[in-house]
Order: structure tokens, then sequence, then C-alpha cells
């Protein structure tokens, strides 16, 4: 496969330490040849990271003045839409980090755009390329507890991810960029992992979202989903006392216990006896940049624009996991009641 051509949009924490590390690791696969940042203070770190790039104040500069095959989307996710919809009627490719949009319409509208102009549109679903969470999918697989028909997952943060002292260090609790609080930040994340996990999409939501510590967007949520193949149990929080995931999955053989690095596999035998297995994979959980993660999240990009899959599974699991935030956040306005989400709940093999 040719080298890429690429442009990243927003040279914030994540592009600086996560996706210039990966960019990097991958060699000859990619060549970012421009970044557009709206900080001037930021401008020259860009430099820095990348010499042989060209430096633009705004995303509509670079896509006059460059020649690309695609556009990475690092911006604030109140720019995700206009910069990835941009970039695709451009023809280019569009790798875009989570969220997708700030609501289920927008991200619709991004995916028929891709669909359209036959460019790919991908997520930076970085948490499937965790060493541990790849483990726990290999165990699934293998049919070693079954049919996974219960999901825990609680994510345990003591604030939440700081931005760079440039620009706005605390754009994430400022719904204006991030478009809400923890439900948007870490939901996407939760939500994409239970899709893969229970094998199909959420058919009604409940949640309850506030802002205990008054910082205008919600910092603590419970979230229970319900699922054709089982439920979702889910706890987000940026008021903990200690960083870290502890996730649970449970099916007719046996269960799955994930505490950051550390792995928990119980299984039944046909007598009731359980046998217990533990290991550590070191994931690297304390990196908010997730740069061994998301050199899987290029793999996975590559491959799509290969191939030609232009909306791929991973794709609609990120406009289904904003359909589904965005029936949490009405449930909370109504007290927890259950909404029913319109799409159907049916979800492609791999």
């Amino acid at each position: 496969m040719e080298t890429l051509r690429g442009g990243i949009v927003g040279f914030g924490y994540i592009a600086e330490n996560g996706h210039a590390p990966a960019y990097r690791a991958c060699g000859s696969r990619f060549e970012i040849r421009a970044i557009a940042e709206t900080c001037a203070l930021r401008r020259p770190l860009a430099q820095r990271a990348f010499p042989d790039a060209q430096i633009y104040a705004t995303c509509d500069e670079m896509l006059l003045a460059q020649r690309l095959d695609f556009v990475d989307v690092c911006a604030p996710p109140s720019e995700h839409a206009r910069v990835a919809s941009a970039a695709l009627a451009k023809g280019l490719h569009v790798l875009c980090e989570k969220p997708l949009a700030l609501g289920a319409d927008q991200a619709r509208a991004m995916t028929a755009l891709a669909s359209r102009e036959k460019r790919v549109l991908y997520p930076a679903h970085s948490y499937r390329h965790a060493p541990v969470v790849r483990a726990v999918q290999s165990v699934i697989e293998r049919g070693r507890i079954g049919a996974v028909n219960l999901v825990t997952m609680s994510t345990f943060r003591t604030g939440h991810a700081k931005g760079v002292r440039e620009w706005h260090p605390d754009w994430r609790r400022d719904a204006q960029f991030a478009g809400g609080g923890v439900l948007m930040d870490h939901g996407p994340h939760t939500l994409y992992l239970a899709f893969e996990w229970l094998r199909s999409y959420p058919t009604q939501v409940s949640a309850w979202a506030e802002s205990k510590a008054g910082v205008g967007v919600d910092d603590e949520v419970s979230l229970a989903a319900s699922f054709p193949t089982g439920r979702l149990r889910a706890h987000l929080t940026w008021n903990a006392g200690m960083r870290r995931v502890i996730y649970t999955l449970h099916g007719e053989r046996g269960a799955i216990r994930v505490d950051d690095d550390d792995l928990e596999l119980v299984i039944r035998d046909r007598d009731g006896l359980a046998r217990v297995e533990r290991s550590k994979l070191p994931s690297e959980w304390s990196d908010a940049g997730h740069g061994p993660w998301f050199e899987g999240v290029l793999s996975g990009f590559s491959r799509a624009i290969r191939v030609g899959d232009w909306v791929s599974r991973e794709t609609e699991d990120s406009v289904r996991a904003m359909e589904s935030i965005a029936g949490a956040y009405d449930s909370s306005r109504q007290g927890g009641q259950a909404r029913s989400l319109a799409s159907a709940p049916q979800r492609s093999p791999a």
C-alpha cells in the first residue's frame, strides 16, 4: 500500500501524546504533511513534532492548499462534524476522535456523506486495542465463558482529563466545546465495548446524570441499557478517589473481571465448580494519550481504506453510541425514565 498523506486538525494533548507517537511508530505507511491549529502558541509545538509538515491556522486553509489522502480530526468534539464533513466533501478519508459528533443526526449525516463520496469515515476507538481488552475479546471468541449476557463497567477518574495549558485546559467541562461531560467523554468507550461483547445494540436506555462538583456538565453518570442479548450497567465519574477501570462480563459458563491491567477468568464446570485463572497484561491505562493503542486504530483505518469499507462496523458503533448517549441524556432529564432507541438492534458480524 502506498504511503497515505495526511493532515491533522487540532494539535492538542491527544494529537501530541497519542497520535503523533503512533504515526512515527508506523513508519512509511503514513506521512503527516500538514497540521491545522487555531492556537498560535501550539503551532511551534506542532512544527517540532512534524518538522516537514506545513502548519496552518485553520482547517479551511489546509484543505485548500494541500493535496492529501486523509484528515485526522483531533479538534474538540464541537468541531468534529464540520471538519470531517468538509474533508469528506473534498474527497478525503477521515479518521475522527470520539465522539464522532455531538448528536446522532450529525453522525448519521456524516456516514451518509462518506457513503456518497466513497471515502472512509473511521472512529478512533482506541480502547479496543488495550492489551487487556484484546485478551478479553480472545476469551470470548474462544467460547470459554459462553455467550455474554451481562456486562458491568465502571470508569473511575479523579477529575476530567486536562487539555493543553496553551488553550483552555478545562474544555471538557465546557459544553460549548465538549457537548456534555463525563458521559460524552467516556460514554463512547463504554458503549462500543459493550456492543462488541453483547453482540448487538441496545433497545432501551435509562440514565441518571448529575454535576456533583458543580462543573457545569455531568461529572457522575449511572446508566442501564437493555440489549436483545443481555444487559449493561455502567457508572462513570470524575469524582473518584482513584483512577481505574473495572469491568465484569458474565456468560452461562463463567465470567471475566478486568481491573486495569489485571484479568481474572472464572470458568464453571458441569458440576458447578469454579476454576480461576489470573493474568496481568500491562496496558498503560494511566497514559491518557494511549499512543500504543492508537497504532491499532491506524491499522484498522488503513485496512478500511484498502478494502473500501467506507462506513465500517466500528463507524456504525460510533453512531449507535451517539444514539445511546442522546437517549441517556433525555432519560436523565426525565428523572431516569427509560427511553426506547429507534435503531434496529442488529449488529453486523466482524
